[in-house]
């Protein structure tokens, strides 16, 4: 019986030492062992056993990356306008030694020294450029936070501005000066339509008369062509003309027909006259046709027989 006593008695104490010294690290995880209060290692993931009553875990550090929201604080901008700015940080241990013993809590230092830094950030521009400025506050922040926490054992990976929030009069302020700016861009770009308009509208009315002046200049130019044609055309049947009623009067009988068409020519001129006319003068010649038939045929042959004599290399 008493046997059976101290043989519980020892399991329950090796229970308690294998629970004591028995230890698994989970993944991306790492416990910092000290050995009676004195630095001894740092464990990684998997399954350790320490010195029982010797060694313990003194700290366990998660090696994730983490985010850590920054409070809202007030800031003043260099134009001197108070603006409320909160932020998120993101972190990561890389050395657990060094976030055990190199500051007390790396979380609120870090968190402070953000703070900080973005009042210092935010003192050196103007309200209207914060808000484009995020970009170049974040980075200087995350460059100034590297500098402290290298001694802390941690890596600060980003820093991210979440609201910046100005006072309620100067968010007026701030609308109004908005609608001032596109109602300025409103006018101006209706007025820059409407002198596009009109200087469309004059180049057309410039290509129109231009148009309009090359169509009457072609208009004319056609009709000339066409009168001169017209006039070339006259001539020429004209010239033909004559050259065939020429021709004509060498053959035989040509002098007959002739004296035969100009006495017909004389009387029918003549009746036409006294049918237009109430008043006529009758010459005093008028039965005298033969005379009037002689005098043209003298002028008709004078005027064929002019040619005639000056074609070179022919005999009279």
């Amino acid at each position: 019986m008493y046997t059976s006593y101290v043989f519980i008695v020892i399991a329950l104490i090796v229970v308690i030492v294998v629970a004591r010294t028995a230890t698994v690290v989970p993944q991306q995880s790492a416990y910092v062992i000290e050995n009676l209060g004195k630095y001894s290692r740092t464990l990684s993931a998997g399954f350790h056993i320490l010195i029982p009553f010797v060694e313990r875990v003194a700290y366990r550090h998660s090696l994730k990356e983490q985010a850590l929201d920054v409070a809202e604080q007030i800031c003043i901008t260099r134009d001197n306008v108070q603006v409320g700015v909160d932020a998120v940080l993101y972190m990561q241990v890389l050395d657990p030694h060094l976030a055990s013993y190199g500051i007390t809590n790396y979380n609120f230092a870090i968190s402070q020294l953000a703070q900080t830094t973005l009042r210092s950030e935010i003192g050196k521009i103007e309200l209207d450029r914060t808000f484009e400025a995020r970009g170049t506050i974040n980075a200087n922040v995350v460059a100034e936070l590297d500098k402290a926490s290298v001694a802390w054992g941690v890596k600060v990976m980003r820093y991210e501005i979440k609201n910046i929030t100005p006072p309620k009069d100067v968010l007026t302020a701030m609308e109004k000066q908005m609608r001032a700016e596109r109602e300025k861009r409103a006018v101006v770009l209706a007025s820059e339509g409407e002198r596009d308009a009109k200087i469309n509208a004059a180049e057309g009315d410039k290509q129109r008369v231009i148009k309009a002046s090359e169509a009457n200049k072609q208009q004319q130019i056609n009709e000339a062509d066409g009168q001169a044609a017209a006039i070339l055309a006259v001539a020429t049947a004209t010239a033909e003309g004559l050259r065939q009623v020429g021709s004509a009067l060498s053959d035989r009988g040509g002098i007959e027909a002739m004296q035969l068409r100009i006495g017909e020519e004389y009387v029918r001129q003549f009746g036409k006259m006294a049918k237009e006319s109430t008043t006529l003068v009758v010459p005093g010649n008028l039965s005298d046709l033969a005379s009037v038939v002689t005098m043209a045929t003298s002028i008709i042959r004078r005027a064929g027989a002019a040619p005639a004599q000056t074609t070179p290399g022919r005999q009279p």
